[in-house]
């Protein structure tokens, strides 16, 4: 009787509190929100890219900025545009050079900023 009393005693319940589990689903939450406020940023910087890559086709900076700023409209980016665009030019092939920060308010004065940049040649 002994033995069986002991192993009663080494097996009790296990598994997470209703207090741990709240806290669990607490960080979950904040983390899908930030996200989700992050994951558009990335699309941005895609769609700011592949503009970039079409604008590489102009012949001169005009061109590029042009080409660049109705690619921008088609794709509705907000964070830069034609005129913040570095545009060289490296043997006979055009380079463009981009970069820009987006910030998103968390809470209270805390903000994320990030920092994006790209080069096309």
């Amino acid at each position: 009787m002994g033995v069986t009393m002991t192993k009663r005693l080494k097996s009790g319940q296990r598994g997470i509190t209703f207090v741990g589990l709240i806290f669990i689903g607490g960080i979950l939450a904040v983390t899908g929100v930030i996200a989700a406020q992050i994951i558009p940023t990335a699309i941005e910087w895609q769609a700011i890219h592949k503009a970039a890559g079409k604008a590489r086709e102009g012949g001169t900076v005009a061109d590029v900025r042009a080409i660049f700023d109705k690619a921008a409209a088609v794709d509705d980016i907000k964070s830069i545009s034609g005129r913040d665009l570095d545009v060289t030019k490296e043997g006979d092939k055009v380079v463009i050079r981009y970069a820009y920060e987006r910030e998103i308010h968390l809470a209270g004065p805390a903000w994320l900023t990030m920092k994006y940049e790209g080069l096309v040649k």
